[in-house]
């Protein structure tokens, strides 16, 4: 079924990244029927990789982190986090970071180090000192991130701050993630998709 967004006109992106998560990547139960990264059970489940791997996803996220992070004041060299989740939102933040002339590098963080090559754990154009921002999709229990932090703690990058697209606002996520030292903002949470 064709979307009907060319027609209707919302206010912001932020808007229409709502209305695209719900069309696209949001899942509702009348009972908790879907197995969280914590072993809990949700009655709402988000994969928003539908959204953030779409072309009018990348174009709206890249607008809408790139405006965050000036709202913000920050001033990082790059922006990344965990693959696969922060990878869509950070090429679009630096897609978009050139065009509005103020570029921002996208790096990736593995799960492990490359076991062939130079065995990098970070690819991007970061290096030791360098300030960057982790990004994260979803944010539940905070452990993907917070492992993120770790890694580019390790690597000596500098973290500013933590900017995820969906707090789901439930186990603890946000204050397992500040618990690291750093603070998180997010663009969006549970309460924009529940009534």
């Amino acid at each position: 079924m064709a979307s009907n967004h060319k027609t209707t006109k919302f206010a912001t992106d932020r808007d229409r990244l709502i209305e695209l998560i719900k069309e696209r990547s949001l899942r509702k139960s009348d009972s908790p029927a879907f197995p969280l990264s914590s072993g809990k059970k949700s009655r709402y489940y988000f994969n928003l990789k539908s959204v953030t791997m779409s072309p009018e996803g990348q174009v709206l996220i890249g607008k809408i982190v790139y405006d965050k992070i000036e709202q913000l004041k920050l001033k990082p060299k790059a922006v990344g986090g965990l693959t696969m989740g922060a990878d869509p939102i950070a090429f679009a933040t630096a897609f978009t970071s050139y065009l509005r002339k103020n570029p921002i590098e996208a790096f990736v963080i593995r799960k492990e180090s490359k076991k062939h090559g130079l065995k990098l754990q970070i690819e991007g154009n970061v290096a030791k000192d360098d300030k960057v921002i982790i990004l994260e999709d979803v944010v539940t229990t905070g452990a993907s991130t917070v492992k993120a932090i770790k890694i580019a703690g390790e690597h000596g990058l500098n973290i500013l701050g933590v900017l995820v697209l969906l707090d789901r606002c439930e186990e603890n996520g946000k204050e397992n993630i500040e618990a690291q030292g750093t603070t998180m903002h997010s663009i969006l949470t549970i309460h924009d998709f529940i009534d």
